[in-house]
Formats: structure tokens, sequence, C-alpha cells
């Protein structure tokens, strides 16, 4: 507590002496918004505090927030599951349990699995989507065919997303390692010529589409099926034919969050959080429960609001004091981040009238946290610019 203690009194110093120690028109700038804030520094030394504690939207870096939270729960090694059932009527049942990284070539890997179990021949698929609520409704995720609002769900693929091609009325895939399923066909029936890559909103879609794609694989393997597609509960009394473990670890999983701000990803794990604490189904007060009991556990935080995973909503509220006691924690995984150059690690986030980056810089040998938030309208590259100004600063 004394550390902490300190660190909030050379905040409010290094805030209150800001103008007379740094004239730059960058940090200036911020400075004279009202709704923005920044913290550049460490307990030992903080070089800047602009409004520290103002709590504001922080998009896309609150998903170091959920990566964090996933990784200290689970662990960096940690495989998701999907376990896949064979009845007395050779249906093959699939349970999900929400893998968000089951991505096409996955299945690849899933096919051959049951090819070497002797899997010969079946009679249908049978999806047992259950282990997610079929009402889940995220906080910020807009009715939109963009891959950024896909749904969460227990079962699906390519993170509930399609990528077609359209070319003289005539859909193909526009990827050599997804077949072309009737949902891709009916999806597409209607777009323009181009390439498009949407999602799947619906829960029993996504889980329909990796059905899909699954029995065209076992085909090709001439592992023979039928087009009889089942939805309804597994067959739980049955021992698994196969459990498969995504080949992704799950530090692999976060990196590919972050790197590409994947917002499926992020709200898969943000569900998930919620079913390891309060048991299934996956439903979002489940998870925002479970979330703010890790949250008031490590770090003891006011004042703040975590409605979802992803940073989609701007309902979500953190202040820069905040992210950088977080980056703190964070720190042994920063080099899931990306990278904006050999001297700064960093994760932005971007919404309407929202630009946020939080990270860390190179200096003086060592690797600094910096938060900065800001919820006004600025230019997309002005963020960048203040990092770079960040490792200039004496």
């Amino acid at each position: 507590m004394l550390r902490l203690f300190i660190f909030c009194i050379a905040l409010s110093h290094a805030s209150n002496n800001f103008a007379e120690e740094y004239s730059d028109d960058v940090f200036q700038k911020i400075k004279d918004m009202k709704h923005a804030s920044l913290i550049f520094g460490s307990e030992k030394h903080t070089h800047i505090a602009i409004q520290p504690d103002l709590p504001l939207v922080p998009a896309s870096t609150l998903k170091i927030l959920t990566a964090f939270i996933a990784l200290e729960t689970w662990g960096a090694d940690h495989r998701f599951i999907t376990d896949f059932y064979l009845d007395k009527n050779d249906i093959l049942w699939i349970k999900g349990y929400g893998d968000p990284f089951l991505i096409s070539e996955e299945i690849d890997l899933i096919v051959a699995a049951l090819k070497a179990k002797g899997l010969k021949e079946i009679n249908g698929v049978g999806i047992d989507h259950n282990y997610f609520s079929s009402d889940l409704i995220i906080h910020g995720q807009s009715a939109t065919n963009n891959p950024y609002d896909a749904s969460p769900s227990a079962l699906t693929a390519n993170f509930n997303t399609i990528n077609i091609r359209r070319k003289n009325k005539t859909t193909y895939s526009a990827e050599a390692q997804t077949p072309l399923t009737s949902t891709m066909l009916q999806a597409g029936s209607k777009l323009p010529s181009g390439t498009h890559r949407i999602n799947l909103r619906k829960n029993r879609s996504g889980s329909r589409y990796f059905a899909e794609i699954l029995v065209a694989k076992l085909n090709a393997e001439n592992i023979q099926t039928t087009n009889k597609l089942l939805i309804g509960v597994s067959p739980m009394t049955l021992n698994p034919f196969y459990r498969h473990q995504n080949s992704h670890k799950l530090s692999e999983v976060v990196s590919a969050m972050l790197k590409y701000s994947n917002n499926f990803i992020a709200n898969q794990l943000f569900l998930l959080l919620g079913v390891e604490a309060k048991g299934a189904p996956a439903t979002i007060e489940k998870s925002q429960a479970a979330v703010a009991s890790q949250i008031d556990q490590i770090f003891h935080w006011n004042n703040y609001t975590v409605k979802e995973g992803a940073g989609l909503s701007r309902a979500n509220r953190l202040s820069t004091r905040q992210l950088i006691e977080l980056l703190k924690k964070f720190s042994p995984y920063r080099n899931l981040l990306s990278q904006q150059n050999d001297k700064i690690f960093v994760k932005s986030g971007t919404l309407k009238e929202v630009s946020t980056y939080a990270g860390y810089v190179f200096r003086s040998q060592t690797w600094v946290p910096f938060a900065l938030m800001i919820n006004h309208p600025v230019k997309y590259n002005f963020r960048k610019k203040v990092a770079k100004k960040l490792l200039e600063l004496k």
C-alpha cells in the first residue's frame, strides 16, 4: 500500500508540473483536451501524468485486461478443447466449448485425427452448442456484416466469419483452405462482385458452418457422410470418440487477438472466464461478475466499468492510472503485443471519436509503460506520434 501511495503522489506531482517540464505541442494538445489522459512512467519515475484518474472509454486497449486475466486463469500453455462422440446410429456429435481458434487449418487436424481413430463412415453430424447461452448480447456489438461484429459461439469456425468471392453472379470460397459450403452460398447470393469477409451473426449459423466445413473435409479424405444435420444435446453418457486439443496455445491465441484486435477472440475468452468461475452455460452476466471479481482481487480498483472483453462498448470505463497498473502486471507478456518499432510494444483502440494507445517504450535499458486515452476527435496517427515523442523525452 505504501508503494501504491508513493506512486499516486508521484503521478499527481508530475501532472502539476507538466507545463513547466514539457512544452512540446503534442503533449500540450493532450493537456488542452477535456476528455484525454496520458501517463508515462513507473512507480519509481513518472515522466508525465495528465488527468490520470479520469475514467474514459478504453476501446480495444481493454483487450489487454482480457488477455491478462485469461493468461493468469489458465496459463500460457493452456489449449482449448472440442469433444466428438459417435452414437449408436453412427451420428458424429460435436460438443463445442467455445474454442476461439477453430480455423480451417485446425479442422484439417481434427479430420486427420478422426481418420487415425478409425472413422470411416458416419450417418450425419450432430451439433451441441449449449455451452453458451443462445441469447447472448454483447454490449457495443453492432448489427453489421463486418468481421469485427462477429458473435461469440460455443462452436464455430474461422472466427465466425466467411470469406467469399463473387464473380459473374457465382460465389467462390476466397480461401484455398476453406471449401465452399451451403452457408457461404446462401450468404453470398445477394452480394455484389468482389471479395467479401462477413460475419455469421446467429449462433446456429456459426455451428452449422463448422459442421459443413468438417463434412467437406471428411469427404475429401474418403470418409463417407450424409447431409443429415442435427442440433441438440450430445450423448454425454458416451466417452468421447475423440477429444481435440487445439494446436495453438493460449499465448498464441492471445497474441493473435492483440495484434489483429480480434473482437471475436476477446469476447470468447471473456465468456469462458465466466464459465470458469460460474459454470455453463456462458452468459454475459456471469462473465461481468467473474471479471469484476478478478479485478477486485488483483487490482482493487474503484470507479471502472467493464461490460465486455473486446472494448466494443462505449459504456466501458478505465483510467490511464488503471491501465498503467495493468501494464505493470502484463509486462512478462509484453511481446504478445504489436510492435510500432523495435522500441515500442503497443495495443491501440479505435471507436468513433475515441483513440487509445497503451504499451511500453524502451528507454534507459528498460521497458517503461505508458497509457494514452483520448475521447475526442484527433487524427488517426496522432497516438503514434505521441509514442514516438515519449522515446525522445530527456
